[in-house]
Formats: C-alpha cells, structure tokens, sequence
C-alpha cells in the first residue's frame, strides 16, 4: 500500500514538472486593418522579411499592396473592404508577367502605400542571425491601384 502512494505521489510530480510555460507573446503576421481615410485608402499594419531593415520595411510594403489586391484585409478593424480588388481564381498567375514587373524592387506599386501614417518609433522588429523582420504602418492607394488596375486590362 505504502509503494502505492509513493507511486501515486512520485508520478505527480513528474506530470507537474513537464508542465510547460511560454514567456513569448503571439504576434501576428497577417496585414490587420488600423482604418480607412475619406478618400478611400486604408491604413494598414503589415510585416516582412528581409536580409536588413530597408528590405524587410520593402517586403512589408509589397505585402500589403499585394494583400489589397488578392487577399482582401480580414484582420483588425473591421472599417477595412475584405473583399479583395481582384476576385478572379489564379489571376497572380495568369498575370504573373505584370504583376512581376509591378512588385519588382522600387518598381510601380511604390506609387499605391506611403508611409504618412507612422509615428516615429512604431516598427516592431525581430532580428535574428538570418535577417530581420519589420511590422510597420502603411497607407495603401486602393482607389487609385483599383483605377490602374482597370487601365491596365488586368481587372475588368
């Protein structure tokens, strides 16, 4: 009976030992809507990767433009449109010639986010030994990037 509770007890105090805790909090990498100006752009929160700070604030930059355009923005306020400005299935790759020159480096979609919108102070940054990743605020064009879209043929 006596090995019994020592059992009882010594298994007890294995399962309470693995127990683990996590100091880290969550942060999330999906582009969340911060809100939307009177002439139809959208303040976005958004993150990327890269090998240093102005590639990763590039990255960050393309990803929100892209996630106007194909994704739609689900995440945070919900003032945001979720529907994105091109619905049609595949139209990365049926238009993948355009869309390459378009989010190429210091390419056309520079002319649809600016940065107006961000205090001094407010990129959150990860490094570690591979690259360094940037969640920064920036405001997307999406009346004018819809307009272009259509002059271009690439939305109908």
């Amino acid at each position: 009976m006596k090995n019994i509770y020592l059992l009882i007890v010594f298994a007890s105090f294995i399962l309470l030992g693995c127990k683990t805790t996590s100091t880290a909090s969550f942060v999330s990498y999906e582009t969340e809507c911060l809100g939307v100006e009177l002439d139809g752009s959208q303040t976005l929160r958004a993150w990327g990767e890269g090998r240093n700070k102005a590639d990763a604030v590039e990255q960050a930059e393309k990803n929100a433009v892209r996630d106007v355009i194909f994704k739609g923005i689900r995440a945070g306020k919900a003032d945001c449109n979720m529907r994105p400005l091109i619905t049609e299935v595949n139209a990365q790759e049926k238009y993948e010639e355009y869309f390459n020159r378009f989010f190429m480096d210091n390419g056309e979609y520079r002319k649809y986010v600016s940065s107006e919108d961000e205090k001094n102070h407010s990129k959150e940054h990860q490094k570690n030994y591979v690259g360094a990743k940037y969640g920064v605020t920036v405001r997307v064009l999406r009346a004018e990037l819809k307009s272009r879209l259509k002059n271009d043929g690439v939305l109908q």
